[in-house]
């Protein structure tokens, strides 16, 4: 008799289990997801001046609640892996010139030009010079998905590719980029100056390259004639400091510094 009641048992105790199962399934899917986080217009941080009212008043989109896509949309993991990797559904793909620039210690410095392909509503000649990313291009397809929308809205761009970066080019000295080095972004800039004499230059950098570009553009009072503005794009501001978070386990931070560690060796390993 006891027998029996034991195995009769035995459905209600596989079900509680199953049940506990699909709840540590979909608290993780929450967790991960980051679904429970709340919608909020972005976090503005700036001196009242004239400057900063006309950019408010002439970018509404800065004081709007963003409305990630659905499911996914909250999880920077997802959003970093599906643009960063797979990029758009339709990738455009703008055409350049690319343009080869020899520096005083024999190093060979490229950047690609796109010219524009509307006029710019201000009728003036305006010129983007763009510094991507860490060990970035102007072949990356966010640079494309930039590019592409910079052009068609009147703008002509010089996008930096990074010392060492392309697999295609090689190295005619032995260095590569650094976190700091200015001198192809400052080539380039100063090329783009002298071959187009009326252009204005908006500076545009991303992650690392906001780094650079801010650096270049403190250097000398010089650097910054004709530059309209500097758009600074996820820029990191403490390599040092920077290096002791992606140290820690929270949020995979570990797990990105293998990724960009990783990456960088490959780059180094291909030019030895």
């Amino acid at each position: 008799m006891s027998a029996i009641l034991e195995t009769s048992e035995l459905p209600a105790v596989f079900d509680g289990v199953k049940l506990a199962a699909v709840a540590a399934a979909l608290y993780v899917i929450v967790r991960c997801l980051n679904l429970k986080s709340p919608t909020a217009p972005p976090e503005l941080i700036y001196q009242d001046s004239a400057l900063a009212r006309f950019l408010l008043k002439s970018c509404p989109l800065l004081t709007k609640e963003y409305i990630p896509p659905l499911i996914w949309g909250k999880s920077g993991h997802i959003q970093t892996a599906l643009y960063g990797k797979m990029g758009r559904v339709r990738s455009p793909h703008p055409y350049g010139l690319r343009k080869y620039l020899t520096m005083p210690d024999g190093a060979t410095a490229t950047f690609d030009l796109f010219e524009p392909r509307s006029e710019h509503c201000t009728g003036e000649d305006v010129t983007m010079v763009i510094c991507p990313g860490i060990a970035n291009h102007s072949e990356k397809q966010y640079i494309r998905t930039f590019v592409d929308y910079a052009q068609k809205n009147g703008y002509r761009c010089a996008v930096l590719n990074h010392l060492g970066a392309l697999p295609n080019i090689e190295l005619t000295s032995p260095r590569m980029f650094t976190y700091g080095c200015t001198w192809e972004f400052g080539a380039m800039v100063n090329y783009i100056k002298k071959t187009y004499p009326q252009t204005q230059l908006v500076v545009v950098g991303f992650s690392l390259g906001g780094n650079i570009v801010c650096k270049y553009l403190g250097e000398s009072q010089a650097n910054q004639e004709r530059v309209l503005c500097c758009v600074s794009v996820c820029q990191g501001y403490s390599a040092l400091r920077a290096q002791e978070t992606f140290m820690q386990w929270d949020h995979c931070r570990r797990f990105y510094n293998f990724l960009m560690a990783d990456n960088m060796k490959k780059i180094i390993l291909s030019h030895r």
